[in-house]
Protein backbone atom coordinates (compact mmCIF):
# COMPACT_ATOMS: atom_id res chain seq x y z
CA UNK A 1 0.00 0.00 0.00
CA UNK A 2 1.34 3.46 -0.54
CA UNK A 3 3.31 4.97 2.56
CA UNK A 4 1.73 8.29 1.78
CA UNK A 5 -1.80 7.06 2.22
CA UNK A 6 -0.64 5.30 5.28
CA UNK A 7 0.66 7.94 7.20
CA UNK A 8 -2.10 10.23 5.98
CA UNK A 9 -4.57 7.88 7.54
CA UNK A 10 -2.68 7.64 10.90
CA UNK A 11 -2.29 11.33 11.00
CA UNK A 12 -6.47 11.27 10.50
CA UNK A 13 -6.50 8.64 13.75
CA UNK A 14 -4.35 10.82 15.58
CA UNK A 15 -6.13 14.16 15.05
CA UNK A 16 -9.13 12.29 15.93
CA UNK A 17 -8.09 11.29 19.32
CA UNK A 18 -6.02 14.03 19.52
CA UNK A 19 -6.86 14.30 23.70
CA UNK A 20 -5.68 11.04 23.85
CA UNK A 21 -2.74 11.56 21.97
CA UNK A 22 -1.58 14.90 23.60
CA UNK A 23 -1.84 12.70 27.19
CA UNK A 24 1.11 10.29 25.40
CA UNK A 25 3.01 12.38 23.93
CA UNK A 26 3.46 14.38 27.40
CA UNK A 27 4.26 11.26 28.82
CA UNK A 28 7.07 10.72 26.57
CA UNK A 29 7.59 13.99 27.07
CA UNK A 30 7.99 14.17 31.13
CA UNK A 31 10.31 11.25 31.01
CA UNK A 32 12.71 12.15 28.50
CA UNK A 33 12.73 15.76 29.77
CA UNK A 34 13.48 14.22 33.79
CA UNK A 35 15.62 11.26 32.19
CA UNK A 36 17.76 14.23 30.52
CA UNK A 37 17.61 16.41 33.53
CA UNK A 38 18.75 13.79 35.78
CA UNK A 39 21.43 12.49 34.03
CA UNK A 40 22.94 15.46 33.27
CA UNK A 41 22.64 16.39 36.93
CA UNK A 42 24.23 13.29 38.26
CA UNK A 43 27.22 13.23 35.68
CA UNK A 44 27.58 16.68 36.12
CA UNK A 45 27.97 16.14 40.16
CA UNK A 46 30.21 13.25 39.70
CA UNK A 47 32.62 15.54 37.50
CA UNK A 48 32.50 18.07 40.20
CA UNK A 49 33.99 15.33 43.30
CA UNK A 50 36.53 14.06 39.95
CA UNK A 51 37.34 17.50 39.87
CA UNK A 52 37.92 17.54 43.64
CA UNK A 53 39.75 14.45 44.06
CA UNK A 54 40.86 13.14 40.40
CA UNK A 55 42.33 16.04 39.37
CA UNK A 56 44.30 16.72 42.50
CA UNK A 57 45.87 12.92 41.74
CA UNK A 58 48.48 12.13 39.68
CA UNK A 59 48.09 9.11 37.38
CA UNK A 60 51.19 7.34 38.81
CA UNK A 61 53.33 8.23 42.08
CA UNK A 62 56.65 7.21 41.77
CA UNK A 63 58.60 7.21 45.93
CA UNK A 64 60.06 5.17 48.14
CA UNK A 65 58.07 3.45 50.58
CA UNK A 66 59.36 3.10 54.04
CA UNK A 67 59.18 -0.76 54.68
CA UNK A 68 61.07 -3.67 56.41
CA UNK A 69 63.55 -5.06 54.36
CA UNK A 70 62.41 -8.53 53.30
CA UNK A 71 65.92 -10.80 53.13
CA UNK A 72 66.47 -10.63 56.62
CA UNK A 73 69.95 -12.52 58.10
CA UNK A 74 68.78 -14.96 59.70
CA UNK A 75 67.36 -16.45 56.77
CA UNK A 76 70.67 -16.88 55.12
CA UNK A 77 71.94 -18.61 58.29
CA UNK A 78 72.47 -22.31 57.63
CA UNK A 79 71.50 -23.10 60.75
CA UNK A 80 67.78 -21.48 60.46
CA UNK A 81 67.39 -20.91 56.95
CA UNK A 82 64.65 -24.35 56.36
CA UNK A 83 62.83 -22.94 59.10
CA UNK A 84 59.83 -21.07 59.60
CA UNK A 85 61.18 -18.19 61.15
CA UNK A 86 58.96 -15.19 62.95
CA UNK A 87 60.53 -12.41 63.60
CA UNK A 88 59.88 -8.82 65.62
CA UNK A 89 60.19 -5.74 65.64
CA UNK A 90 61.93 -5.60 62.13
CA UNK A 91 63.13 -2.29 61.41
CA UNK A 92 63.36 -0.63 58.18
CA UNK A 93 65.46 -1.55 55.30
CA UNK A 94 65.58 1.91 53.60
CA UNK A 95 68.42 3.92 54.64
CA UNK A 96 66.61 6.66 52.66
CA UNK A 97 63.26 8.50 52.13
CA UNK A 98 64.36 10.52 48.85
CA UNK A 99 64.29 8.61 45.19
CA UNK A 100 67.84 7.64 44.38
CA UNK A 101 68.79 9.19 41.13
CA UNK A 102 65.68 11.05 40.77
CA UNK A 103 67.11 13.02 37.81
CA UNK A 104 68.28 10.25 35.50
CA UNK A 105 64.39 8.55 36.06
CA UNK A 106 62.67 12.43 35.16
CA UNK A 107 64.94 12.71 31.80
CA UNK A 108 63.57 9.14 31.28
CA UNK A 109 60.26 9.62 31.28
CA UNK A 110 60.29 12.93 29.62
CA UNK A 111 61.32 11.31 26.47
CA UNK A 112 57.92 8.03 27.40
CA UNK A 113 55.59 9.80 24.76
CA UNK A 114 52.62 8.23 26.80
CA UNK A 115 53.57 10.94 29.63
CA UNK A 116 52.49 13.79 29.16
CA UNK A 117 53.57 15.94 32.02
CA UNK A 118 55.62 15.12 35.37
CA UNK A 119 55.75 17.20 38.72
CA UNK A 120 58.23 16.32 41.35
CA UNK A 121 57.29 17.03 44.90
CA UNK A 122 58.80 17.10 48.80
CA UNK A 123 57.01 16.09 51.91
CA UNK A 124 58.30 17.50 55.16
CA UNK A 125 56.66 17.08 58.31
CA UNK A 126 56.82 20.24 60.45
CA UNK A 127 55.16 21.95 63.49
CA UNK A 128 53.97 25.69 63.40
CA UNK A 129 54.76 27.43 66.41
CA UNK A 130 52.02 29.48 67.97
CA UNK A 131 53.25 30.89 71.09
CA UNK A 132 53.90 27.57 73.26
CA UNK A 133 51.55 25.44 71.22
CA UNK A 134 52.92 23.28 68.57
CA UNK A 135 50.72 22.86 65.09
CA UNK A 136 51.18 19.37 63.19
CA UNK A 137 51.33 20.60 59.92
CA UNK A 138 52.77 19.08 56.44
CA UNK A 139 54.47 21.08 53.71
CA UNK A 140 54.97 19.89 50.73
CA UNK A 141 57.53 21.31 48.13
CA UNK A 142 56.47 21.87 44.88
CA UNK A 143 57.71 22.84 41.39
CA UNK A 144 54.48 25.61 40.66
CA UNK A 145 54.13 25.40 37.22
CA UNK A 146 54.35 22.04 37.10
CA UNK A 147 51.57 21.52 39.25
CA UNK A 148 49.33 24.66 38.18
CA UNK A 149 49.64 22.90 34.22
CA UNK A 150 48.88 19.80 36.09
CA UNK A 151 46.84 19.49 38.96
CA UNK A 152 44.97 23.12 38.53
CA UNK A 153 46.63 24.60 41.69
CA UNK A 154 46.07 28.18 40.72
CA UNK A 155 42.63 27.20 40.60
CA UNK A 156 42.64 26.23 44.45
CA UNK A 157 44.33 28.55 45.97
CA UNK A 158 42.04 31.62 47.13
CA UNK A 159 44.06 34.40 48.18
CA UNK A 160 47.48 35.24 46.96
CA UNK A 161 49.58 34.30 43.58
CA UNK A 162 50.95 31.08 43.97
CA UNK A 163 54.07 31.87 41.54
CA UNK A 164 54.90 34.09 44.41
CA UNK A 165 56.89 30.69 46.50
CA UNK A 166 58.81 30.60 43.28
CA UNK A 167 59.82 34.26 42.75
CA UNK A 168 60.29 34.91 46.62
CA UNK A 169 62.53 33.05 48.83
CA UNK A 170 61.15 31.90 51.88
CA UNK A 171 57.54 32.25 51.34
CA UNK A 172 54.65 29.71 51.78
CA UNK A 173 51.29 28.92 50.82
CA UNK A 174 49.04 27.73 53.93
CA UNK A 175 45.94 26.00 53.61
CA UNK A 176 42.81 28.33 54.80
CA UNK A 177 41.66 26.02 57.92
CA UNK A 178 45.74 26.64 59.22
CA UNK A 179 46.00 29.91 58.23
CA UNK A 180 42.71 30.18 60.46
CA UNK A 181 44.22 28.37 63.45
CA UNK A 182 47.00 30.49 62.81
CA UNK A 183 45.64 33.60 62.82
CA UNK A 184 47.66 34.88 59.62
CA UNK A 185 47.38 37.35 56.79
CA UNK A 186 49.48 37.18 53.58
CA UNK A 187 52.70 39.16 54.99
CA UNK A 188 52.88 37.95 58.41
CA UNK A 189 55.91 35.50 58.89
CA UNK A 190 54.86 32.65 60.42
CA UNK A 191 57.71 30.05 62.46
CA UNK A 192 58.27 26.19 62.13
CA UNK A 193 60.44 23.55 63.41
CA UNK A 194 61.68 20.57 61.52
CA UNK A 195 61.16 16.89 63.06
CA UNK A 196 65.20 17.86 63.38
CA UNK A 197 64.69 20.46 66.07
CA UNK A 198 65.71 23.49 63.46
CA UNK A 199 63.64 26.73 63.45
CA UNK A 200 62.72 28.88 60.36
CA UNK A 201 60.61 31.97 59.59
CA UNK A 202 58.82 32.20 56.21
CA UNK A 203 56.66 34.86 55.00
CA UNK A 204 52.63 33.99 54.11
CA UNK A 205 52.35 34.36 49.94
CA UNK A 206 48.49 33.23 49.79
CA UNK A 207 46.17 30.83 51.15
CA UNK A 208 45.42 27.42 49.14
CA UNK A 209 41.81 25.81 49.93
CA UNK A 210 41.10 22.23 48.30
CA UNK A 211 37.56 21.74 49.21
CA UNK A 212 38.53 18.69 51.83
CA UNK A 213 38.26 20.35 55.29
CA UNK A 214 40.65 18.33 57.49
CA UNK A 215 43.45 18.65 54.90
CA UNK A 216 43.42 22.30 54.46
CA UNK A 217 43.82 21.93 58.27
CA UNK A 218 47.45 20.94 58.14
CA UNK A 219 48.68 21.35 54.71
CA UNK A 220 50.69 24.02 52.85
CA UNK A 221 53.27 24.58 50.43
CA UNK A 222 56.60 25.81 49.58
CA UNK A 223 58.59 25.95 46.65
CA UNK A 224 60.77 22.41 46.20
CA UNK A 225 64.49 24.84 46.80
CA UNK A 226 62.57 25.93 49.87
CA UNK A 227 61.70 22.43 51.41
CA UNK A 228 65.08 21.45 50.76
CA UNK A 229 66.64 24.40 53.03
CA UNK A 230 64.47 23.37 55.73
CA UNK A 231 65.40 19.90 55.65
CA UNK A 232 69.24 20.83 54.89
CA UNK A 233 69.21 18.36 51.90
CA UNK A 234 70.77 18.86 48.53
CA UNK A 235 68.89 19.86 45.18
CA UNK A 236 68.50 16.21 44.18
CA UNK A 237 66.03 15.44 46.68
CA UNK A 238 63.06 14.49 46.07
CA UNK A 239 60.65 12.27 47.29
CA UNK A 240 57.77 11.85 45.14
CA UNK A 241 57.53 12.41 40.88
CA UNK A 242 53.84 12.40 39.90
CA UNK A 243 53.13 11.74 36.64
CA UNK A 244 50.03 12.80 34.31
CA UNK A 245 49.75 9.95 31.11
CA UNK A 246 47.85 10.08 28.26
CA UNK A 247 44.96 7.22 28.93
CA UNK A 248 44.42 6.57 32.46
CA UNK A 249 43.54 3.10 31.53
CA UNK A 250 46.82 2.88 30.58
CA UNK A 251 48.08 3.68 34.48
CA UNK A 252 47.83 0.54 36.48
CA UNK A 253 50.54 -0.98 33.22
CA UNK A 254 52.19 1.76 33.43
CA UNK A 255 52.79 1.93 37.28
CA UNK A 256 54.30 -1.45 37.19
CA UNK A 257 56.58 -1.10 34.57
CA UNK A 258 57.85 1.94 36.06
CA UNK A 259 58.52 0.44 39.55
CA UNK A 260 60.56 -2.64 37.81
CA UNK A 261 62.55 -0.06 35.25
CA UNK A 262 63.11 2.16 38.06
CA UNK A 263 63.55 -0.20 40.93
CA UNK A 264 61.31 1.90 42.95
CA UNK A 265 57.66 1.67 44.57
CA UNK A 266 54.60 3.11 42.62
CA UNK A 267 50.94 3.73 43.00
CA UNK A 268 48.49 4.12 39.97
CA UNK A 269 45.45 6.63 40.27
CA UNK A 270 42.99 3.67 40.19
CA UNK A 271 44.62 1.90 42.83
CA UNK A 272 44.82 5.20 45.25
CA UNK A 273 40.87 5.94 44.23
CA UNK A 274 39.27 2.85 43.54
CA UNK A 275 36.03 3.69 46.54
CA UNK A 276 35.74 7.19 45.14
CA UNK A 277 35.01 5.48 41.38
CA UNK A 278 32.83 2.91 43.02
CA UNK A 279 30.52 5.48 44.09
CA UNK A 280 30.84 7.65 41.24
CA UNK A 281 29.42 4.03 39.17
CA UNK A 282 26.87 3.60 41.77
CA UNK A 283 25.17 7.16 41.16
CA UNK A 284 25.33 7.15 37.36
CA UNK A 285 23.94 3.79 37.86
CA UNK A 286 20.92 5.37 40.14
CA UNK A 287 20.70 8.30 37.04
CA UNK A 288 20.04 5.64 34.55
CA UNK A 289 17.84 3.09 36.43
CA UNK A 290 15.43 5.94 37.44
CA UNK A 291 15.37 7.89 33.59
CA UNK A 292 14.22 4.05 32.31
CA UNK A 293 11.83 3.39 34.67
CA UNK A 294 10.12 6.79 33.81
CA UNK A 295 10.28 5.84 29.96
CA UNK A 296 8.84 2.30 30.50
CA UNK A 297 5.85 3.83 32.61
CA UNK A 298 5.36 6.55 29.57
CA UNK A 299 5.38 3.29 27.57
CA UNK A 300 2.37 1.85 29.39
CA UNK A 301 0.47 4.96 28.70
CA UNK A 302 0.99 4.73 25.15
CA UNK A 303 0.03 0.70 25.25
CA UNK A 304 -3.04 1.51 27.07
CA UNK A 305 -4.08 4.44 24.72
CA UNK A 306 -3.39 2.79 21.82
CA UNK A 307 -5.45 -0.41 22.43
CA UNK A 308 -8.99 2.35 23.55
CA UNK A 309 -7.99 3.36 19.91
CA UNK A 310 -8.14 0.12 18.59
CA UNK A 311 -11.29 -1.06 20.04
CA UNK A 312 -12.96 2.78 19.50
CA UNK A 313 -11.96 2.29 15.62
CA UNK A 314 -12.58 -1.55 14.80
CA UNK A 315 -14.94 -0.46 12.51
CA UNK A 316 -12.91 1.96 10.39
CA UNK A 317 -10.43 -0.96 11.03
CA UNK A 318 -12.80 -3.34 9.55
CA UNK A 319 -13.70 -1.05 5.89
CA UNK A 320 -10.11 -0.85 5.75
CA UNK A 321 -9.31 -4.48 5.52
CA UNK A 322 -12.96 -4.67 3.73
CA UNK A 323 -11.65 -2.03 1.07
CA UNK A 324 -7.77 -3.93 0.34
CA UNK A 325 -5.81 -2.97 3.11
CA UNK A 326 -4.10 -5.94 4.04
CA UNK A 327 -3.04 -6.39 7.52
CA UNK A 328 0.50 -5.26 7.43
CA UNK A 329 -0.67 -1.98 6.32
CA UNK A 330 -3.14 -1.60 9.19
CA UNK A 331 -0.27 -3.29 11.24
CA UNK A 332 1.87 -0.15 9.79
CA UNK A 333 -1.01 2.57 10.39
CA UNK A 334 -0.87 1.67 13.90
CA UNK A 335 3.41 1.73 14.21
CA UNK A 336 3.40 4.92 12.52
CA UNK A 337 0.92 6.35 15.52
CA UNK A 338 3.07 5.01 17.94
CA UNK A 339 6.41 6.05 16.59
CA UNK A 340 4.93 9.33 15.94
CA UNK A 341 4.17 9.90 19.56
CA UNK A 342 7.77 8.55 20.17
CA UNK A 343 9.54 10.94 17.97
CA UNK A 344 7.76 14.35 18.93
CA UNK A 345 7.51 13.22 22.50
CA UNK A 346 10.96 12.50 22.56
CA UNK A 347 11.93 15.54 20.89
CA UNK A 348 9.89 17.97 23.04
CA UNK A 349 11.41 16.39 25.92
CA UNK A 350 15.15 16.49 24.60
CA UNK A 351 14.70 20.62 24.40
CA UNK A 352 12.72 20.61 27.63
CA UNK A 353 15.72 18.53 29.47
CA UNK A 354 18.27 21.28 28.35
CA UNK A 355 16.38 24.23 29.12
CA UNK A 356 16.11 22.98 32.47
CA UNK A 357 19.63 22.14 32.79
CA UNK A 358 20.30 25.43 31.46
CA UNK A 359 18.23 26.89 34.41
CA UNK A 360 19.72 24.49 36.67
CA UNK A 361 23.37 25.39 35.71
CA UNK A 362 22.99 29.44 36.06
CA UNK A 363 21.81 28.61 39.96
CA UNK A 364 24.86 30.10 41.98
CA UNK A 365 25.98 27.10 44.57
CA UNK A 366 28.37 29.08 46.77
CA UNK A 367 30.36 27.10 49.83
CA UNK A 368 33.61 28.06 51.50
CA UNK A 369 34.32 24.31 51.54
CA UNK A 370 34.44 24.20 47.11
CA UNK A 371 35.84 27.60 45.94
CA UNK A 372 36.10 26.40 42.54
CA UNK A 373 32.82 25.60 41.92
CA UNK A 374 30.22 28.45 41.29
CA UNK A 375 27.21 27.15 39.94
CA UNK A 376 25.61 23.75 39.79
CA UNK A 377 27.19 21.30 37.93
CA UNK A 378 26.02 19.84 34.75
CA UNK A 379 27.06 17.77 31.85
CA UNK A 380 25.72 18.79 28.66
CA UNK A 381 27.59 15.39 26.96
CA UNK A 382 25.48 14.33 23.53
CA UNK A 383 25.63 11.06 24.30
CA UNK A 384 22.74 11.06 26.71
CA UNK A 385 20.85 13.23 24.10
CA UNK A 386 21.24 10.14 22.24
CA UNK A 387 20.37 7.18 24.51
CA UNK A 388 17.24 9.45 25.67
CA UNK A 389 15.66 9.89 22.33
CA UNK A 390 17.06 6.35 21.29
CA UNK A 391 15.25 4.93 24.38
CA UNK A 392 12.18 7.14 23.90
CA UNK A 393 11.78 5.34 20.25
CA UNK A 394 12.31 1.65 21.22
CA UNK A 395 9.80 2.46 24.15
CA UNK A 396 7.20 3.83 21.99
CA UNK A 397 8.02 0.75 19.24
CA UNK A 398 7.18 -1.76 22.19
CA UNK A 399 4.29 0.15 23.20
CA UNK A 400 2.70 0.17 19.96
CA UNK A 401 3.96 -3.12 18.60
CA UNK A 402 1.16 -5.38 20.36
CA UNK A 403 -1.41 -3.47 19.61
CA UNK A 404 -0.82 -2.79 16.19
CA UNK A 405 -0.49 -6.83 15.89
CA UNK A 406 -3.51 -7.07 17.42
CA UNK A 407 -5.17 -4.67 14.81
CA UNK A 408 -3.76 -6.32 11.53
CA UNK A 409 -5.65 -9.58 12.81
CA UNK A 410 -9.12 -7.92 12.87
CA UNK A 411 -11.44 -9.67 10.62
CA UNK A 412 -13.75 -7.30 8.77
CA UNK A 413 -16.61 -9.95 8.23
CA UNK A 414 -17.05 -10.39 12.05
CA UNK A 415 -16.79 -7.27 12.74
CA UNK A 416 -19.59 -5.82 10.44
CA UNK A 417 -22.12 -8.96 10.87
CA UNK A 418 -21.69 -7.37 14.41
CA UNK A 419 -22.58 -4.62 13.44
Amino acid sequence: MNAKLIIDIALSLLRARWKQTLVAAIGVTFSITMFITLLGFMNGLNDMLDGLILNRTAHVRLFTEIKPKADQPVYEHPEFKDNHNILHSIRSGNSRESIYNSGAIIKTLQQDNRVIGIAPKLKAQVFFNEGNIDITGVIDGIDVEAEAALFFFNDYVVKGNAADIRNLANTIILGKGLAEKLLVDIGDVVQITTAQGESFRLKVAGYFQSGLQDLDKVQSYASIQTVQKLLGKPADYITDIQLKVRDIDDAPAMSKEFAKTFNIDSEDIQSANAQFETGSSVRSLISYAVGITLLIVAGFGIYNILNMMIYEKMDSIAIMKATGFSGKDVNRIFMVIALSIGFFGGLTGLVFGFLISSVIDQIPFNTAALPTIKTYPINYDIIYYGIGFSFSMFTTFLAGYFPARKASKVDPVIIIRGK
